[in-house]
């Protein structure tokens, strides 16, 4: 997907694309991909060739809802917020927590 130039915010840096701008992008392209919607976006981090974010969707829907099945998956974007690979990293209940 080509980004526009009116979703782009150049701070300087090369023509990165802003913290808000590499979530969204993060979590729309990988809707896509998987044709999933992402349920939240729970980190994301600035690196030296763009951005990496770990991106919550519920993969498997079940009643109650604390019993579907969610996978966190790892995004990378390069500096203009371009998806440039993913991989599911972690597969577990809603409702579980970490210890």
């Amino acid at each position: 997907m080509a980004t526009s130039e009116n979703t782009r915010k150049d701070s300087g840096s090369g023509g990165r694309v802003d913290v808000s701008t590499a979530m969204r992008n993060a979590s729309e392209q990988l809707a896509r991909l998987l044709q999933r919607s992402p349920d939240s976006v729970s980190s994301l981090n600035a690196t030296e060739d763009g951005w990496t974010a770990h991106v919550e969707v519920v993969e498997i829907e079940k009643i109650p809802d604390t019993m579907s099945v969610m996978a966190s998956y790892r995004v990378n974007l390069d500096g203009q917020g371009q998806l440039v690979g993913y991989e599911r990293i972690r597969r577990y209940s809603r409702g579980q927590v970490d210890r």
